[in-house]
């Protein structure tokens, strides 16, 4: 009886797994930009009616659907499509679940998005039509096959990209049967084959769709190399590869006639109602299998856990979750690694901090990395080893250094990032040789880069990020002089819907932590806005902010930046070689900086508030009050620690069993120069 018992509950709950997954979507976004609406709202009128609109016979082009509810601010505007291959009933049952589960997942955003694997459902508060959105900081989902190419990784890539550009063409042509939609196929080798899909929302002109899918395709290299197949979905185009069909055959395929034809698989299928019959035997088949399977598993694991009870410690389950198995995919041979950097000879040493040293290594390929191996003897080496892998590997922008991947080999521990040629910001910034390539213009676009940097960090990306060491040696440098934040070993992890926390191990660098945070272990966005406020500052003067020098005198950043704006010469502050330049530009520059330093964190501005401020003179500047200076803080921490019986002095304080990670003389904890 107990094990006809146990079989109905596994079969009940089998089913409605399965179930489920068919329905799950592969990514949303609830975009935080456009605000939120209130419940009850006339928008929120607007948007029921618009869901509750659609319908089988709504009016469409080509799997493409766009309508409207409401007047004037309450209107609410929507566009959904379906992929080119599917059909027009499997269309609407995909639009139908996307717009009921992107209701429940943004339950109040009056902007939001959503991915399913054959279509995509958007709705905002403004017009989305015909609009190329696939920028940075812009909604996407990537996601790339956990193989690797085993044969000729250069032919696979030729192959790749002369299906891919040929598919571009075709699609943003629109000249096929079904709109801005293409597939095909490229022989790679006699026994490999590469299939791709490219598509555009048919109302993208022929130039806009060009563009969005280029845009999308350029991902490759840093998401998916050597990766046997991969997915972008922007939120005006998409496209994907893999190394067996995954499409349905249509008129839009290009495929070559000499193309090796696949084996069957749970994937391919013919048109119309035999491809439906035959996807629907094969799921049936797989799932009959899986679930005797799951059954026999579930019966053995019972028997022995019956026979043999065993308990799994708390911290192992913790492992097992949190640990760096998440990202193995993103894992490097060591022998790869130490004969692209030369056996880590001296070199290729870019540059040593507190956790160990950079250098510069060469792949097979000819691709240029930076790998950072940690010292064995690092006292905190691999709590921030994980903690950068498993931030690093879910972050995308082009003002964050990118993560390629890392090593965990015996005592090894390795991250390798992409190479940014120039080193890091202090190298210039604080060098009176150097800093002469940075006039106004180029400090300005570090100013802007980094901005957007941290506020994708907390609010555009799919996590929620808090840097807590952000300074000048830890913003890289590429070819163009654009910023890239670097070094995230002391970041820290938010919930989705947590805005700040507290810690009782405080890391950073004196002169760059909010004093609630140097204090109290408070941190939020505002603590990184506070670092952001300091760096500015530093980048007007040129000058440290524990070290500015006034004529022979040598006083905190902070003070002398709040005395000469308190008397009216806040300009005295700005580097003497960019006195020429725009001192509207450099005022406001100041001015920003110090609002993102006032002691009041709730006065300070987040950084969707700071991104404005740079870019427009139509957001008009709050005045700002007096800062918590560089030395009062650190004296307050100092004698907080003789309070309590602890040495000062060193680069470590201890508070109870904790240790605060800080570097008093703003060293990074990985520092880069260029070679």
């Amino acid at each position: 009886m107990a094990v006809s018992v146990i079989f109905f509950n596994y079969s009940i709950a089998f089913f409605l797994t399965l179930a489920l997954a068919q329905q799950q979507p592969l990514s949303y976004f609830c975009s935080d930009t456009s605000g939120n609406f209130t419940r009850n709202s006339t928008y929120e009128t607007s948007l029921n009616n618009l869901l509750s609109s659609f319908s089988l016979n709504a009016s469409h082009e080509n799997g493409f659907y766009n309508f409207s509810s409401g007047q004037g601010s309450s209107t609410a505007n929507a566009i959904a499509l379906c992929r080119g291959d599917v059909n027009a009933a499997d269309c609407f049952r995909c639009i139908n679940n996307a717009n009921a589960e992107l209701r429940n997942r943004c339950p109040n955003q009056r902007e939001a998005i959503i991915w399913y694997d054959t279509c995509m459902f958007r709705y905002a508060a403004r017009s989305i039509l015909g609009l190329e959105e696939n920028r940075e900081g812009s909604p996407s989902y990537i996601r790339s096959n956990t193989n690797n190419v085993v044969t000729d990784v250069d032919a696979f890539n030729q192959a790749l990209d002369s299906l891919l550009e040929s598919l571009t063409d075709t699609a943003s042509s629109g000249k096929t049967s079904l709109g801005k939609f293409a597939t095909g196929s490229r022989r790679v080798t006699d026994s490999q084959t590469v299939y791709a899909l490219v598509q555009c929302t048919p109302d993208l002109t022929p130039v806009s769709c060009r563009s969005c899918l280029t845009q999308s395709i350029i991902y490759i290299p840093q998401c998916c190399d050597r990766k046997q197949g991969a997915r972008v979905y922007a939120t005006s185009c998409n496209f994907r590869f893999e190394i067996a069909r995954f499409y349905n055959l249509t008129a839009a395929d290009t495929d070559t006639p000499s193309a090796p034809s696949p084996p069957p698989s749970n994937n391919t299928a013919t048109t119309g109602n035999k491809s439906d019959s035959s996807r629907r035997t094969i799921i049936v088949s797989i799932s009959a299998v899986a679930f005797a399977l799951l059954v026999i598993s579930i019966c053995i694991f019972n028997m022995l856990r019956l026979r043999k009870p065993k308990s799994i410690p708390q911290s192992e389950a913790t492992e097992a979750v949190d640990g760096i198995k998440i990202a193995k995919s993103l894992q490097y041979d060591f022998d790869t690694v130490r004969a692209a950097t030369d056996n880590f000879s001296d070199a290729n040493k870019l540059g040593q901090g507190g956790f160990g040293t950079v250098y510069k290594g060469t792949l097979a390929g000819g691709k240029l990395i930076a790998v950072k191996r940690l010292s064995t003897d690092s006292g905190q080496g691999d709590r921030e080893f994980e903690n950068e892998v498993r931030l690093m590997a879910n972050l995308q922008h082009r003002n964050l250094v990118r993560l390629h991947g890392f090593c965990l080999e015996e005592n090894e521990r390795l991250l390798i990032y992409e190479f940014v040629p120039n080193g890091s910001l202090d190298k210039f910034l604080f060098d009176p040789v150097k800093k002469a390539y940075l006039n106004w213009e180029s400090r300005f676009k570090i100013i802007s880069g980094v901005a957007r940097g941290l506020l994708y960090l907390h609010q555009d990306s799919r996590l929620t990020i808090i840097h807590r060491d952000l300074k000048p040696s830890n913003i890289l440098l590429d070819a163009e002089m654009s910023p890239k934040v670097a070094d995230f070993g002391m970041a820290r992890l938010c919930a989705v819907d947590q805005t700040q926390g507290a810690t009782s191990r405080i890391v950073g660098t004196y002169g760059y932590m909010a004093p609630e945070y140097a204090m109290q272990g408070q941190f939020s966005g505002k603590s990184d806005v506070f670092s952001f406020g300091v760096l500015v500052l530093e980048i007007l003067s040129g000058q440290k902010s524990s070290g500015f020098h006034n004529g022979s005198n040598i006083e905190d950043l902070l003070s002398f930046a709040w005395r000469n704006w308190k008397a009216g010469t806040a300009f005295d502050l700005v580097d003497p070689s960019l006195r020429d330049g725009p001192r509207t530009e450099l005022m406001r520059c100041i001015h920003i900086g110090l609002l993102c330093v006032q002691e009041n964190v709730a006065q300070r501005p987040n950084m969707g508030s700071v991104e404005p401020m740079l870019t427009s003179y139509s957001v008009t500047l709050p005045l700002p009050s007096e800062p918590t200076f560089f030395y009062a803080q650190q004296n307050s921490i100092g004698d907080a620690a003789a309070g309590a019986g602890l040495k000062f002095g060193g680069n470590d304080v201890r508070f109870g069993n904790e240790i605060a990670v800080v570097s008093e003389n703003g060293l990074s904890i990985t520092e880069l120069y260029p070679r």
